[in-house]
């Protein structure tokens, strides 16, 4: 790998720091961005990453709002899923699986 390619992959990783600034908001974009089939309700998402429901719950009604997130009634249970149809979902996603693969390289990461 080039170092222009690692310069590129290290700004693309710190870019989803600097553009979504929201701890909770960037937490549940890395799910449903690296795990498009996954389903769920606020209380086991909140469960999954160790966040507050409320705030859960706020992130998900905005991500709704923009469309990567779709959600469905089931019962009293609101169910969220990724919109794999979302403009830009496919290069999100490349930049949340490249982050990851960064941060398992670094070394104490």
């Amino acid at each position: 790998m080039s170092i222009l390619n690692v310069v590129l992959i290290t700004m693309k990783v710190l870019m989803l720091d600097v553009f979504i600034t929201s701890r909770v908001r960037r937490k549940i974009i890395v799910v449903y961005a690296k795990y498009p089939d996954f389903k769920t309700h606020v209380r086991g998402l909140a469960k999954l990453i160790k966040e507050d429901a409320g705030n859960i719950q706020r992130e998900l009604k905005r991500l709704e709002k923009i469309g990567f997130l779709i959600s469905e009634r089931q019962g009293n249970t609101k169910i969220y899923h990724t919109n794999k149809q979302f403009a830009i979902f496919k290069e999100l996603q490349s930049i949340v699986l490249k982050s990851q693969r960064m941060n398992q390289k670094r070394p104490g990461a």
